[in-house]
């Protein structure tokens, strides 16, 4: 009888410490790290919750996709580079939650079909049901191998996104139909030597000849490094706030 009531105990306390880690999770904000659980084990990514975030409202989302660098293995972490430096500037204030994964190391990539694409569409709906996001209002962004995915996942899932902010990447300029209608804020430094400028030139046309009007920013006298100028833009997110999903 003495086993049986340590086991409750015990089970009940297990269940506490559970409930405590998960309710402490969601009421931190800044950026968060958290894990994801799948078949293929656990893969960290860091989400950053507002400040301003009460579970009483929507918040709009950023999906920001790192650059090839920034796999693991790499250097520096996905945080570090791009829009999480900017994000930390106007942490206080900034009014967007923003998901930044990790993609496994070389050779994968952010393409639409691959395994760590796939995972982060899993973390995006994870946060989704963690938090008040409004659906009509999540956008995706990339740098470099990031803005690679974007295109890629912006073709794969046109009605997913109400905007998309490519940086310094490349898609297919078959792919202008598809995404004629998303609302789309493109930048590149036009002395790029590690993704030519003409990745970003050939998507904006191609949009432009499927009857889109993409919004495009290129750098004169910049090379790869264009994503700190981009997200350092602060009229790109005031243009974010005004996109959503009809």
């Amino acid at each position: 009888m003495m086993t049986c009531r340590l086991v409750l105990v015990l089970g009940c306390l297990t269940l506490f410490a559970v409930s405590a880690v998960h309710s402490q999770d969601k009421n931190a904000r800044g950026f968060v790290n958290r894990t994801f659980k799948d078949k293929d084990g656990d893969a960290k990514y860091v989400l950053f919750v507002p400040h301003g975030y009460k579970d009483d409202a929507e918040f709009p989302l950023i999906l920001f996709l790192h650059g090839a660098g920034e796999r693991e293995g790499g250097s520096k972490q996905p945080v570090e580079v791009g829009i999480g430096p900017a994000v930390k500037k106007e942490e206080k204030s900034f009014p967007f939650f923003v998901l930044i994964p990790r993609c496994k190391g070389a050779p994968n990539n952010w393409l639409a079909d691959g395994p760590d694409a796939q995972r982060t569409l899993a973390m995006l709906a994870e946060a989704q049901k963690d938090y008040k996001i409004d659906a009509k209002r999540i956008y995706l962004t990339g740098l470099s191998m990031g803005g690679y995915g974007t295109w890629s996942l912006a073709a794969k899932h046109p009605d997913k996104w109400a905007a998309i902010v490519p940086v310094c990447g490349k898609g297919n300029p078959a792919d202008g139909e598809k995404i004629k209608h998303i609302p789309c804020w493109a930048f590149h430094g036009d002395k790029d030597t590690a993704v030519k400028v003409e990745g970003s030139r050939e998507m904006i046309e191609a949009i432009k000849k499927a009857g889109g009007a993409p919004k495009y920013t290129e750098y004169p006298g910049v090379g790869h490094n264009s994503w700190d100028m981009a997200y350092g833009t602060k009229e790109l997110y005031d243009w974010l706030l005004m996109q959503k999903l009809k």
